[in-house]
This record gives structure tokens, sequence and C-alpha cells, in this order.
């Protein structure tokens, strides 16, 4: 019954540290991502809403890569806590093996893998692909912001804009140069136009309408002739225009179901027409390392707790039981560090996939074996 006690305790304790140091590393990252998204209000002009709705569904995908990381930490705060409360002694002196609290450690790191694997597998790539619904459907709210005096703007595809003095919503002599065919509306319907150009004294900003005064408009003709236009007020609509954000869906936005779907096809040969289907085409490296990325990184999780409980074996004086920490700490670390690195290199051939996969398999029963006996040799 005490020894329940104990080790609800000690979990209680680890799971809090870990959970703190995860979201305030979490919220730091965040609001550094946020700041760098301050672009798509001052340069795509999207709504504040949609700036807010987009950095906020990113925040999954920080929370994940700081999970590891976050573990390790919590996880040696907590032995050194412990040390200095001198609870470690009460448990040895109770009768306690250290083992049992290596164990512990190890099945509170399966917790942790498991919610990696929650995050990684499902929550994040679901949060990921609804940001970038969010900008595929949410319309340039302003272009207020994008019109700036002085200098070309090339927000929208095939559009380039010039403007040679703002005063709040008010523009003058502008220069609007259309080679993407964005502005057809202007011109006649049988009008069969390769690119036009806008040149008007003046304008007046709407949200994303800009209503343009005493201007002239050229189209060049695909018969090359050149149709001349004079206008004294027309309107400028730019909410069905297509900006230069990327709207296509990357490969950490795509769900796992499909990215093994994709592996799938990949590996059977005969599937060559599924395959094209399913998969980016001549890109399986990033799918294979996308795939290492949110099922086998996870894996290394339970060998930074066994690297961890070596701290607890005995050490004669505070020099070498300090040097200890630094030791697996730093080793714990690196293990973490490498697997971000090697993660990159797991697609490029299924060797490097396959040695990826095994290396925490194989480590991990070995440096538990090696720790079972330093605590035994540890007890004679």
């Amino acid at each position: 019954m005490v020894k329940n006690k104990i080790y609800k305790y000690i979990t209680f304790e680890l799971a809090k540290t870990f959970i703190l140091i995860l979201f305030s590393l979490s919220l730091i990252a965040w609001t550094v991502r946020a700041v760098n998204f301050l672009d798509l209000i001052v340069d795509s002009g999207y709504s504040t809403s949609t700036y807010f709705a987009y950095s906020l569904l990113n925040l999954t995908n920080i929370m994940t890569k700081f999970i590891s990381l976050s573990f390790l930490l919590a996880l040696i705060l907590t032995v050194i806590r412990l040390e200095r409360q001198n609870e470690l002694i009460v448990l040895w002196t109770s009768g306690i093996a250290k083992f049992k609290i290596a164990n512990l450690f190890f099945y509170i790191s399966l917790m942790v893998l498991l919610i990696y694997l929650i995050f990684s597998t499902v929550i994040t790539p679901t949060a990921l692909n609804k940001s970038r619904t969010l900008i595929k459907k949410s319309g340039v709210d302003t272009v207020t912001n994008l019109l700036k005096p002085n200098s070309f703007g090339d927000t929208f595809k095939g559009l380039t804009f010039y403007i040679e003095e703002k005063k709040d919503n008010i523009v003058k002599n502008i220069f609007i140069k259309d080679d993407g065919n964005n502005l057809n509306s202007l011109l006649p319907e049988k009008s069969s136009s390769k690119n036009k150009t806008i040149i008007a004294e003046k304008g007046m900003v709407e949200k994303n309408k800009i209503i343009l005064e005493k201007g002239v408009i050229q189209s060049y003709e695909a018969d090359d002739t050149v149709r001349i236009i004079h206008f004294n007020k027309t309107l400028l609509n730019f909410e069905n225009l297509d900006n230069r954000v990327i709207k296509d869906v990357k490969i950490q936005e795509t769900s796992t179901l499909k990215i093994l779907k994709c592996l799938k096809d990949y590996y059977y040969k005969e599937l060559t027409d599924k395959y094209e289907k399913n998969c980016p085409k001549n890109n399986i490296a990033i799918v294979i390392e996308n795939f290492s990325r949110r099922i086998v990184m996870p894996l290394y999780i339970p060998l930074v707790s066994i690297i961890i409980s070596f701290i607890l074996i005995y050490s004669k004086n505070k020099k070498s039981k300090l040097m200890k920490r630094y030791a697996f700490g730093v080793l714990s670390f690196f293990l973490l560090l490498s697997s971000e690195l090697l993660v990159r290199y797991s697609g490029i051939t299924k060797i490097n996939f396959y040695i990826y996969l095994c290396i925490p398999f194989i480590s991990l029963p070995i440096l538990y074996l090696i720790l079972i006996n330093k605590f035994k040799s540890e007890l004679k």
C-alpha cells in the first residue's frame, strides 16, 4: 500500500514537471512562430481572425516537437529533486529496489510514447490540414497593407502594383500590370487579352476593393493589337484573386492513413496506378521520412528513461554523482538530437530506414540488462 503511494507520488511529480516544461517551451516557440505568421496580415492581406486561427492550429505541431525533450528534462529534474530532498535515500532504506523505480520511469515513458503517437499521427496532421484549408477558403480581407508607396507589390499571382503616394485609404498615381488575366471583367466579353496595364490618377481602398478614378486600361490582344479604354471610375475586386501563399497540402499535413496507403502501394510494385494516385511523384523518400518521424521517432523515448535511470546507481562522492548526472543527461540529449538528424536520412534508402528503426529495439534491451546488472552488483 505504501509502495503504491510512493509510485503515485513520483508519477505525479514527474507528470507535473513534464506538463509544465512542455507548455512553457511550446508557448515560447509558438510566440516566435506567431510573429513570423504576421506576414499573413502584412504581406498577404488575410484578416486578424484568420491569422489567430492559423497560429493556434500550428500550436499542436510545436508541442509534438517538444514532447521528447520535455520528458527528458522532467525526468532529470525529478531525480535531482528527489535526491536533494533525501527522498531517494528514504526509498532505498524502506526496501524499495532501484530497478523498480527504473521500471516506473520506463512505464511512464511508454505513456509519453503513447501521447506522442496520438499527437504525431492524429492530432497534428489534422490540425495542420485544417490550417491549410483555412488559408484556402479565406479570401483577402484587405489590400490596404499590400499597397506600399514607391514600391512594386506582387502579392497576387500575375499582378503587379505600384503606387506613388498613399494617405490613409487614398492612393495616387497607380500603375497595375496584369499578366495573369486576373482582371478580365474590366474588358468586353469578346476581348482576347494577353495582358493588361491599368493607369489611374487616384484610387480609394475599401477592404478588398479599390475604386479607381480617371484612368486608362491598355490591353494587348491576341491579334497583336492594343485596345485602349478610358474610364472615369471603375472597381477592382481582389476577393477571389489567388495570392502567393502556399495552398497545396504539404506532406506533414497529410493524414497518417494516406501515408500508410502510399507506402503499401509503393512496396507492392504491381499497384503502380494506385501508387501514382496516393503518393507524391518521385518523392517516396519524403513519405518514408515523415512516416519515421511520426511513428519511429517516439520509440526513442523509452530509451531515454533507461539511460537516465543510470543516475540512480550509487556514487561515493558528490563530484562523481554530479559528473554522472551531466554525462547521462548529455548522452540522452544527444540521443534525441541524433534521432532528429537521422530521421532526415531514413527515407533515402531502405537500409537507412531499417537502421533507424532497429536502433531503439536493439539498444533498449542491452542497456536495460546492463542497468539491472549494475543494480545487482551494487547490492553485493
